[in-house]
């Protein structure tokens, strides 16, 4: 399975997943470092979003593709942002318009916008190169918090406390948050999936 390409543009991303690969010692690229386009999102889902991505690099590379989707799901909202995460970025990508955006319809709703019951979802797909496919899915719960906390994450990181800490995850060192994270439990389950096919391989 090398190279193995993080089918992302998203540098905080493709760093992050990076890290969650070193134990593997894989040679990872990206689909941004390979000039590959990003395919169009139509999936309902967030496993049919993450395998249209793998799939596309997959085909598009002739190597091995590992796609995240993942995103922010308030319950009060009804599951927004979940699959449009990234869309309420819009062209800002800074993810400071959505989190505003988050509070504002929080309010509009007229429930309390801090301490609101709110879950991460994250569903890696990895294709081979001749298309078959496979998904890992990971979830952390916690509350929001507003005005946004910490500069260490990306995305929705600032306002995210995940259950049982008082820090969000942008808050929080890298290590402390990977040990945690929904992005973390999909990637255990990756990592076995991977170590379980070479251990095949050798037999």
């Amino acid at each position: 399975m090398s190279p193995l390409v993080i089918a992302s543009h998203n540098e905080g991303k493709v760093r992050e997943i990076r890290e969650l690969l070193a134990p593997l010692h894989m040679t990872v690229l990206s689909s941004a470092i390979l000039g590959l386009p990003e395919p169009e999102e139509t999936g309902k889902t967030f496993a049919e979003n993450a395998m249209i991505k793998s799939k596309s690099a997959a085909l598009l590379s002739g190597d091995y593709a590992l796609a995240d989707d993942s995103g922010l799901c308030v319950p009060a909202l009804d599951g927004a942002p979940g699959i449009y995460s990234a869309r309420w970025a819009a062209g800002d990508k800074t993810f400071s318009k959505a989190m505003e955006q988050i509070e504002r319809e929080l309010i509009v709703k007229d429930v309390k916008a801090n301490g609101q019951p709110a879950y991460f979802i994250c569903v890696l797909s990895l294709t081979s190169p001749d298309g078959s496919t496979e998904t890992f899915e990971g979830r952390v719960n916690g509350t929001l918090t507003f005005p946004p906390r910490g500069t260490k994450g990306f995305g929705y990181d600032p306002i995210f406390i995940p259950q049982g800490y008082i820090q969000t995850f942008a808050e929080m060192e890298p290590t402390a948050k990977h040990a945690i994270s929904h992005r973390s439990q999909a990637f255990e389950k990756f990592t076995d999936y991977v170590k379980m096919q070479h251990l095949k391989e050798a037999i």
